[in-house]
């Protein structure tokens, strides 16, 4: 069967954009911050150094603009003459002399007089304006490389979910693990199947979403996430999957969207890994291979083998049959 369009890519990116907002798209620059960040780095980055190029430029200019109406471009070499900037000539000077006032680097040759008030306010302007600047694109910058987006990338789910009884049950599976030694705190996880159904009113609903019970009741959605856990899902009376049979299986068409949240221990922030499941990728009468062994003192974790199943005797029929 050919591949069809996902709503959730195996790597977590949701194929949704949205289009012909209108005058809705003003909202994007009220919250300009989070546009900010939410952009790509390529465009961040460009729009940092646009940001201080223009203002450096700008500023330099006004510097310029003061010495040229006072005649202090024309007079530098006068050593009697008292200038509003020592030392500032032609707009090189100019712009060196912001420079070394935005960066506090310290004056030496070049520096601020007292006869010379425009000066004084431009300078107290310059300070307010680039402490604003330098705080939100600072920040912006650190914000952005501090999100835990990169460590959903050592979080890996099963290639493939399984239906295979379990405690005598018929049961939904998919496997879950975490690469890197430092724990997901408060680690939940969530599942949605979405598929596209029509009311007894008669109105479709394309992409309708519906809950897959993991465990609310009995705390199995928390997760310590330390080795590798199997998920299970329940197939029963209350399952949107009562009716699902192996021979069904073939024809159905539905997406099972995982979301896995937690809190990584080193930062403290909220991080979440998605991924999904298509009904192509649903394994009837499969096992996952354990992937535990202890060795001399320690539990070893072999990952060659976390997506590898196996098959099992399952009935071909649904639950409801």
């Amino acid at each position: 069967r050919r591949e069809r369009q996902r709503f959730v890519d195996k790597n977590g990116r949701c194929n949704v954009q949205h289009g012909n907002l209108g005058g809705e798209s003003s909202r994007y620059l009220s919250d300009l911050f989070t546009t900010l960040v939410d952009l790509r780095w390529r465009w961040n980055l460009l729009i940092f150094l646009l940001t201080y190029t223009v203002a450096w430029l700008v500023m330099a200019s006004m510097w310029w603009g003061i010495a040229y109406l006072r005649g202090d471009l024309h007079q530098a070499q006068d050593d009697t003459y008292s200038p509003c900037v020592a030392n500032v000539y032609n707009f090189p000077s100019a712009f060196l002399f912001f420079i070394e006032t935005e960066a506090t680097i310290g004056y030496g040759h070049r520096y601020i007089t007292e006869r010379c008030p425009e000066g004084i306010v431009l300078f107290l302007f310059q300070s307010l304006l680039g402490s604003i600047v330098d705080a939100f694109l600072i920040g912006c910058m650190f914000i952005k490389m501090s999100q835990p987006k990169k460590r959903a990338e050592t979080l890996m789910f099963s290639r493939a979910a399984v239906i295979s009884q379990r405690d005598g049950k018929l049961c939904l599976m998919f496997r879950v693990g975490n690469l890197r030694n430092s724990h997901m705190v408060s680690a939940q996880i969530r599942c949605k199947l979405i598929k596209s159904r029509q009311t007894p009113e008669g109105e479709f609903l394309p992409l309708d979403q519906c809950e897959l019970d993991v465990g609310f009741g009995t705390g199995a959605d928390q997760l310590f996430l330390v080795s590798p856990l199997t998920i299970c899902h329940e197939i029963n009376s209350k399952s949107p999957f009562f009716s699902l049979s192996q021979r069904s299986l073939r024809s159905e068409q539905f997406e099972i969207v995982v979301i896995l949240e937690g809190i990584v221990e080193t930062t403290g922030m909220t991080c979440q890994a998605r991924t999904s499941y298509t009904e192509d990728e649903v394994l009837w009468g499969h096992r996952f291979l354990p992937v535990m062994s202890l060795e001399d003192g320690f539990f070893r974790v072999d990952y060659s083998q976390f997506h590898a199943t196996f098959e099992v005797p399952t009935p071909p029929y649904s639950v409801k049959e």
